[in-house]
């Protein structure tokens, strides 16, 4: 913070910490990039030299995280055009995408690939140094097929048989990237490709995770299909994106390692695919006749069943295509909510505290306690009432990260709105 600002005191304001304690009225000291105090109540805390922003009985909480992000998908219809373009362009269709999701309050997102390799690693760089605005990020390079299983044409990397696939980790880990992303099975929309095809053997996966884990990398996997996430859990990845057609056995294994893995299911692809489509090309009975309503029924109740079973599953994925924007990022939340039977406080924790989690930070990050980073965002309205509140830009009216205000809610005067739904019970 600027030295003429060493600490911001949030005060008035309704404090959800994420921590499975209900909202409460009270005040949050920011002291060096990082929550000092938080305290029940009000006029506890100094005021002396300290910056005082009443947030007049909004909603605080921590900044949010998107589990499976894509800087480089560019809002295009055009798939192959991910590839051709030319990456000075990219790198600024990139650096928009980093700043939107900040400016949508996200203060964390994990990458799950890159449409060019060093997209990813040279955003999060300039972003670490303050040359652009951004969430905290961690970096992913293209994502790694066999030959004959790359779902996009120009943005794959490609390996067969073990030694290959170590060579292309060990590619990752010189351009510095944090995460390797395997694609072990397909896509409906590719027309030739399934959501239930498995493209990987045990042996090209655990030669990956292998040697990722050996150099201080983690592994997600692109696994629509029962197989792939089995095969993922066999062999040591750490993130399971989609997981669409899980099985018993699928759910059994991902119980028995809940405490080591993650699953992001990237769910608004399949309803937007399903309904938002058309006016590019697309139509609702094309992804019909694809498969999307088949796998969408099949995602939500095995999601449904990883909740019952306290499997960590976190929103956000695949946010870029042409009908799943940019800046609309928060339209997970409501699925976690509508489709999944998450109450709308299991949705947020999923999205803050298991965003730190899934960081690698969870002493540090996606809690609204002393000690932590003060990434934090003041919502004019109430989540927990509805979810939704999160999907509009204008309701977020501050957002803090590090200490430093990327959105500052200045003067703002503007009563908090009327609530619309019963508040949900609290977590742990």
């Amino acid at each position: 913070m600027s030295p003429q600002t060493p600490q911001t005191l949030f005060t008035h304001v309704r404090v959800f910490d994420s921590g499975g304690t209900e909202p409460f009225d009270g005040e949050v000291l920011v002291a060096d990039g990082r929550i000092a105090e938080v305290r029940r109540g009000h006029g506890d805390l100094p005021r002396d030299g300290v910056r005082v922003v009443d947030g007049r009985g909004r909603f605080l909480m921590s900044g949010l995280c998107d589990a499976h992000t894509h800087f480089s998908w560019t809002n295009s219809a055009d798939l192959p055009g991910l590839g051709t373009m030319g990456v000075e362009e990219h790198t600024l269709l990139c650096a928009k995408a980093a700043r939107t999701y900040l400016d949508s309050g996200y203060t964390m997102c994990v990458g799950a690939a890159a449409a060019k390799p060093r997209l990813d690693v040279v955003i999060r760089d300039a972003i670490n140094n303050g040359l652009i605005p951004g969430p905290r990020y961690l970096a992913n390079c293209q994502e790694i097929a066999v030959t004959g299983g790359a779902l996009v044409d120009g943005i794959t990397a490609f390996a067969d048989g073990p030694e290959e696939m170590r060579k292309q980790v060990r590619r990752n880990v010189a351009m510095g990237a944090d995460l390797v992303k395997l694609s072990m099975s397909g896509e409906e929309i590719t027309g030739s490709q399934h959501a239930e095809d498995n493209y990987f053997s045990d042996e090209e996966t655990l030669a990956a995770t292998t040697e990722a884990h050996r150099r201080g990398l983690r592994v997600c996997s692109h696994a629509r299909s029962a197989e792939s996430v089995k095969m993922s859990l066999r062999n040591g990845v750490d993130i399971i994106y989609h997981a669409s057609y899980v099985d018993e056995e699928a759910l059994d294994m991902l119980e028995a390692q809940k405490d080591r893995v993650f699953v992001a299911p990237g769910i608004n692809w399949l309803v937007a695919t399903l309904h938002d489509a058309a006016a590019f090309g697309y139509p609702p009975e094309a992804a019909e006749a694809a498969g999307y309503g088949r796998e969408l029924e099949h995602a939500v109740a095995g999601i449904q069943e990883m909740r019952r079973r306290g499997i960590r599953v976190l929103p956000g994925g695949d946010y870029g295509f042409a009908w799943t924007p940019h800046g609309t990022y928060a339209r997970d939340l409501r699925h976690f909510v509508e489709l999944f039977g998450f109450t709308p406080a299991e949705t947020l924790v999923a999205a803050t505290r298991w965003g730190g989690e899934i960081m690698g930070a969870p002493d540090e990050l996606g809690l609204v306690k002393a000690g932590f980073h003060a990434d934090l965002i003041l919502v004019d309205g109430d989540p927990l009432r509805d979810i939704t509140v999160l999907e509009d830009q204008s309701r977020i009216t501050g957002i803090m990260k590090g200490g430093e205000f990327h959105k500052d809610p200045g003067a703002t005067t503007t009563p908090v709105r009327a609530r619309t739904r019963d508040t949900a019970a609290p977590v742990s």
